[in-house]
């Protein structure tokens, strides 16, 4: 065997000793002649890879030195990214520079409208590569000390949505350039549109031989991109299928601005959510809070506002003290000179408020400099808040924020002020304020009075800019009766918060001859308390430490309901919009008082000469459809419930039915007011030049309110309630109360006039959907919005009350059919007792 293996060896040798003779042997043969020159060796491709410095950067480079040294050189656009500035959170945020006007777009596409924002880092790669690492905070463990942060960490990578060859080192080997050109030359989720934003505008892909990038700035916390983008468009669908047409597609071009803001090193100090002063919030659900499970945490969103070091002690006394960086809007340049006084004055307002967390002149607004004072100065400069006007139909304003979302640090604003808000105010002012203000009985207002109009809308934006909620159901702290004394109401306002939806004192009667103080709203005692809870400095303590201060400071202040904050759930009759007073049916009563004040006088103050209808038209519609949200107030008592915020250490219960006194009221006054035929909308003169008579504008108000009274989820409710409380409005007591309203003429055998007719078919119709209800739509993309409530509980009492109360009915319209001798009522009678009857019997 071994002697196998050392023969097998020497045929191995032999064999390979061959192959090197005959290779060698071959080797000689093809050696070229002695004297003649060999080929040149190719030459090898340069080694990718950063070049020095100077061959990238030119002499031809411009320069522009900021967070980012952004270098120009031909049509290429280089940045530096400094190794201090790697692995650090950068704010994205993507706005509209330019747009294209379209009235079909919405709210969204027009100048100043943010379409995109992240939250992204730059670090180092391997093989010479810079990464853009898109950062999500949604998922947290903030205390690197604590077990459950290493888990989070490993299992919450974050995506790299970018990679760039670094092009060079800088000559201090401390910072990286790269070549963003064509990045920022194409389109991607970071620095463009959002793609739900682009959906929403009808956008496709981006065309490359139509855009290109305009300038890069650079500042010392921010850089700013400015492109043209030209994207394909698909065409808005038509409004009315064959009767109107499509919107135009083809083609749209954006100029868009990309800022790209550098966050703090370390976070501001975050302020936690409290339900009972409520803030909008940024939340992420926190691995380390719930030892045994976790935990979703808010924090407020909020300004970083502080005093300068040599501040605290006279702070900490009670002095007023101005902050290191106030809160500075810009009015934006294209707003109408005349109105410019009015937004300043609006934002100003609010100084007043940031005095109770002890800070003066910690907000204020200026106009926008001129390129002559300071060219530098941009609109879409990531460094200015600004109130943006845009050119646009919408009767809107809208005041959002850009934030940290480690700590609810508010970075900066832009209120979007849209042009056509001024025809909303003049019809709110005009319906609920010429009882007591003779200037607002005219079409066109005078400046003054559109003026301070728009300061009032200016100070509720900002509101919202400073973090604050709308506060519904601050107006119900108001007692009714004080709506009406002059001396009461001008001194104090008709709400105690600007954040409220309660536009004008529309209780205020003729004969109270109450101004413009006790009319307006204005920033309150909620909005006064509300500051000072978010933006007074709690100075040297823990964050526990701090809640607990802070729960003090709201519980001492809980039980007086004007600095409570009450949260708008559909069912808390208190927190509604468009409503005053702590009793809505008090206080629509009088309302609708003033609209049958101002119904015959309407055609006079809109005379126009010259000018066709529609200002009358427009009034006319507002004004019953005012009239029918005041009813619509009233309705929400009906199997309302009263919700109180509140932490354990407080008594008191969170949830309170509603009293049955308040929800009988209510159920009275919606029979008196509207299912009772509301005659005095039918103001001929004016039904005669604005609306054919084909149109039934009672029926279809009617039809709507019952759609509201009879609803599965308001009967559930006075079911709950039942089976909790003795003393409440029993859900069967509640339906023979609106069937009495409805059919009253059974008892009287009074002729039944048309609109009674039509509202007691409404009635029929809408008990018999709810017992059958209609199928959901198969197929399709679109959605169906459910009018006073849908579905059917079928395990539940309903059915068993619709069809007691149908039984009823039907036994009482038998009976009352002999006694009528009018045709018509008794045809409708009849029709009335068969419809009930396929509905108690539909197989019949």
């Amino acid at each position: 065997m071994r002697r196998n293996r050392c023969l097998q060896k020497a045929l191995f040798l032999l064999a390979a000793g061959c192959i090197t003779l005959t290779a060698s042997a071959q080797d000689k043969k093809s050696a070229p002649p002695a004297g003649t020159v060999p080929p040149a060796t190719p030459q090898a491709p340069p080694k990718p890879g950063p070049k020095p410095y100077k061959d990238v950067i030119t002499d031809k480079a411009i320069t522009r030195k900021g967070l980012f040294n952004v270098h120009k050189v031909d049509d290429k656009w280089l940045i530096e990214i400094g190794d201090s500035t790697l692995n650090r959170d950068i704010l994205v945020v993507n706005r509209i520079s330019k747009a294209p006007i379209d009235t079909r777009a919405g709210f969204t596409g027009f100048a100043g409208d943010e379409i995109n924002e992240n939250v992204i880092r730059f670090e180092k790669g391997p093989n010479n590569k810079i990464f853009i690492r898109n950062i999500s905070y949604s998922v947290y463990a903030k205390d690197s000390t604590k077990p459950m942060y290493k888990s989070v960490e490993v299992n919450n990578i974050q995506p790299i949505a970018a990679a760039f060859d670094v092009k060079a080192y800088t000559p201090g080997n401390d910072g990286s350039v790269i070549d963003i050109t064509d990045f920022i030359a194409g389109d991607n989720d970071l620095f463009f549109f959002a793609p739900s934003i682009k959906s929403a505008l009808r956008l496709g892909g981006v065309q490359p031989d139509k855009s290109y990038t305009l300038d890069i700035r650079t500042y010392p916390i921010n850089t700013e991109i400015k492109t043209v983008k030209t994207y394909s468009k698909s065409p808005a669908p038509s409004p009315i299928p064959g009767m109107m047409p499509a919107g135009p597609g083809g083609n749209a071009t954006f100029e868009l601005n990309t800022s790209l803001v550098i966050l703090p090193k370390v976070p501001m100090k975050p302020r936690y959510y409290d339900d009972r002063v409520a803030y909008f919030t940024t939340e992420y659900t926190d691995f380390d809070a719930d030892p045994q499970g976790v935990k979703d945490i808010s924090v407020v969103t909020r300004w970083r506002l502080e005093p300068k070091p040599e501040d605290v002690e006279k702070m900490k006394r009670g002095e007023l003290v101005e902050p290191i960086k106030p809160i500075i809007f810009y009015i934006d340049p294209t707003t109408p000179s005349k109105w410019v006084p009015y937004l300043i004055q609006g934002v100003n307002d609010w100084q007043k408020a940031f005095e109770k967390a002890g800070f003066k002149n910690a907000i204020m607004a200026k106009t926008a400099p001129s390129k002559d004072q300071d060219s530098s100065w941009s609109l879409e400069d990531a460094r200015y808040s600004a109130i943006v006007y845009k050119p646009s139909t919408i009767p809107n304003a809208m005041g959002p924020h850009v934030h940290d979302p480690r700590s609810g640090e508010i970075i900066e604003s832009h209120i979007n002020w849209y042009h056509n808000v001024m025809r909303l105010l003049r019809n709110w002012y005009l319906i609920q304020a010429s009882p007591s203000d003779p200037k607002a009985r005219k079409a066109n207002f005078d400046d003054e009075t559109m003026g301070q109009l728009i300061r009032f809308v200016s100070s509720h934006e900002v509101g919202h800019t400073l973090g604050l909620p709308h506060n519904m159901g601050s107006s119900a702290a108001t007692p009714v009766e004080k709506l009406r004394d002059k001396a009461w109401v001008e001194a104090n306002g008709h709400t105690p918060s600007i954040m409220d939806y309660a536009r004008f004192n529309y209780v205020a009667q003729p004969e109270d001859n109450i101004g413009p103080a006790g009319i307006y709203p204005r920033i309150g005692d909620y909005d006064n308390w509300s500051i000072e809870w978010g933006y007074k400095p709690i100075f040297d303590k823990t964050e526990e430490e701090e809640k607990a201060i802070l729960n003090e400071w709201v519980k001492a202040r809980y039980n007086n309901p004007a600095l409570r904050f009450i949260h708008q759930d559909g069912t808390d009759p208190r927190a509604q919009t468009e409503c005053l007073g702590d009793n809505n049916m008090k206080a629509n009563e009088y309302g609708i008082k003033n609209l049958k004040w101002m119904m015959p006088k309407l055609q006079g103050w809109l005379n126009e000469k010259g000018e066709d209808y529609t200002t009358l038209k427009e009034v006319y519609d507002e004004i019953v459809g005012t009239f029918q949200r005041y009813i619509g107030h009233s309705v929400t008592y009906i199997g309302g419930v009263y919700t109180d915020s509140k932490t354990t250490d407080q008594p008191g219960n969170v949830y309170t039915v509603v009293p049955k006194t308040l929800q009988k009221e209510a159920m009275a006054f919606i029979s008196k007011q509207v299912l009772e035929t509301p005659t005095w909308l039918l103001e001929k003169n004016i039904l005669d030049k604005t609306t054919s008579p084909t149109s039934d504008r009672i029926s279809s108000l009617q039809d709507n309110v019952l759609g509201g009274l009879i609803q599965n989820g308001r009967l559930q409710r006075l079911i709950s309630a039942a089976n909790r409380e003795s003393n409440t409005y029993k859900p069967e007591e509640y339906m023979d109360d609106v069937k009495k309203a409805v059919f009253t003429e059974l008892a009287t055998r009074k002729a039944i006039d048309n609109y009674r007719r039509n509202l007691q078919k409404a009635y029929v119709e809408r008990v018999g959907a709810l017992l059958a209800p209609a199928p959901a739509p198969s197929g399709g993309s679109g959605f169906m919005i459910m009018m006073g409530g849908g579905g059917n509980s079928k395990n539940s009492d309903i059915p068993s009350l619709l069809k007691g109360t149908l039984r009823s009915l039907k036994a009482e319209i038998v009976a009352a059919i002999p006694a009528y001798s009018d045709r018509m009522t008794k045809y409708h009678l009849q029709d009335l007792n068969e419809r009930i009857d396929r509905i108690l019997n539909p197989k019949n």
